[in-house]
């Protein structure tokens, strides 16, 4: 339907920045080239970018905008922007016309003649672009023809139909959290597969006060095969003497697989370990074919030690979080449960500065 270029931490004028062959996109396709994508667009096309003399990164104003454009339909002079570069686009191609600037970015967007190429300087994505949205929408729908069809219930339909043609009768083992995510793979789990989900919500150790017992009479009413897991002395164990939130990051996550997998192996003939994995949990935890950063590591990202043979199942991993309480929602989940404030895997291990012990955990 379309092709997004995104931003890059690169600039246009390194020699080693990120290449394209524009020919497999440009003409063929609706594209929308946003921050270094319209920075490159422009290079690559007859156009100058050169270096700002200041960066630029925060708020901004649009101070023209071309109204009859496709892309901006809706969208009015004054609307907040957020910027973030330290290169600039002095001069456009030929081909190319003005349809948005700033008071200090006078190249804030700009538009392919007799084709769907756009481009903008600012970045859409993110709230602080007020009508950032209005704008994809306008990319989206308008300019692209894709159909605004998603819907929390047709995801849940589809996901249980998947689910089912690819689990079959197999016994899928999932770790609860009693947070959003894990909670949300189970009931999608559970409705397609029934009793053969076994879920396990483990005590690491280093949960909330009372969180434990808590979780577990949340999930009394709700139709569940759940085992509770004291395993507080084995994760405290593997922690002794580490001190880097990294490394205590990968030994919980380390400890978790083994006792999701000691917990397997009590089930008679489990093939599958569940997880709630977001999409937001793949973007932290790996940087893709570039300089993009690890933000941090997931005990849920990444596959499974050799070891434990089971195969992994994630049906939220395409989502983000708003999307998942939606999801939860549509699927009749207690708003306890989907309001309940985000808590890290990790838990106290990493507010806990330096070597966790089980004196600090009961202070913290």
């Amino acid at each position: 339907k379309g092709v997004i270029f995104s931003g890059s931490p690169y600039s246009v004028r390194q020699d080693d920045a990120p290449q394209i062959d524009l020919s497999n996109y440009h003409t063929k396709y609706p594209l929308l080239a946003v921050c270094y994508g319209a920075q490159y667009i422009a290079q690559q096309t007859g156009g100058q970018v050169s270096a700002s003399s200041t960066r630029e990164y925060g708020r901004a104003n649009l101070s023209f905008v071309n109204q009859e454009n496709k892309l901006f339909k809706g969208i009015h002079i004054d609307s907040q922007v957020w910027m973030s570069h330290g290169d600039t686009i002095t001069d456009l191609p030929e081909n190319a016309e003005l349809i948005a600037s700033t008071e200090s970015v006078k190249v804030a967007a700009y538009h392919i003649k007799d084709s769907n190429t756009y481009a903008i300087q600012f970045h859409p994505e993110v709230t602080h672009s007020i009508d950032g949205k209005v704008l994809l929408e306008n990319f989206l729908v308008d300019i692209c023809g894709c159909s605004q069809d998603w819907t929390s219930t047709a995801f849940i339909e589809t996901t249980i139909a998947e689910l089912q043609a690819t689990l079959g009768n197999d016994k899928v083992v999932l770790g609860l959290s009693g947070g959003v995510d894990s909670s949300v793979a189970a009931v999608l789990l559970h409705k397609a597969i029934g009793a053969n989900l076994h879920c396990i919500f483990v005590d690491n150790g280093l949960l909330r006060k009372d969180e434990y017992a808590q979780v577990l009479e949340q999930y009394k009413h709700m139709g569940l095969n759940i085992k509770g897991i004291d395993a507080k002395d084995r994760f405290l164990s593997q922690l002794a003497g580490v001190t880097d939130p990294e490394l205590k990051r990968k030994a919980i996550g380390r400890v978790f697989i083994e006792v999701f997998d000691d917990a397997a192996h009590e089930v008679t003939g489990v093939n599958w370990l569940g997880q709630g994995t977001i999409y937001p949990d793949v973007i932290e935890s790996i940087s893709v074919n570039g300089p993009s950063a690890t933000i941090k590591s997931h005990h849920n990202v990444g596959g499974l030690p050799d070891f434990m043979k089971l195969k992994v199942v994630e049906p939220l991993k395409t989502l983000f979080k708003d999307e998942v309480r939606r999801v939860g929602k549509a699927l009749g989940i207690d708003d306890v449960i989907l309001g309940r404030h985000p808590f890290p895997g990790p838990g106290l291990g990493i507010r806990i500065l330096g070597e966790v012990t089980a004196e600090k955990v009961a202070i913290l």
